[in-house]
């Protein structure tokens, strides 16, 4: 009998391994990238941001240079900014790295 039959065929044998290893690494750069912090700041460094890449904001640092009772909006579009960009460069960094790990066939699943 040709070797597979009664099971999975030797290709899919070998699929089916390749993706469980896959599968690991993903679930192991995920939690890596838990616990990677990125820190973004706008305003000069007046206000700064830290995330971690669950996109969890960590930290808001704001310089008391910053605080103008009569310019609450600038503060508050500093802030805007920063958290915006905190938030994409964490994108950025579970994309760059779920890239290394997932075929090029298969883009766009994160």
């Amino acid at each position: 009998m040709p070797k597979g039959y009664g099971g999975m065929p030797g290709n899919m044998n070998n699929l089916m391994k390749q993706a469980q290893k896959m599968q690991k690494k993903m679930e192991e750069t995920q939690a890596e990238l838990e616990n990677r912090t990125l820190e973004t700041s706008s305003g000069g460094g007046v206000v700064k941001i830290t995330v971690n890449g669950k996109k969890e904001l960590l930290d808001i640092t704001i310089d008391p240079a910053a605080v103008d009772p009569d310019d609450v909006e600038m503060l508050q579009d500093l802030l805007l900014s920063a958290v915006n960009e905190a938030l994409r460069q964490a994108d950025e960094m579970v994309q760059k790295e779920m890239s290394k790990i997932m075929p090029a066939g298969m883009p766009g699943l994160f």
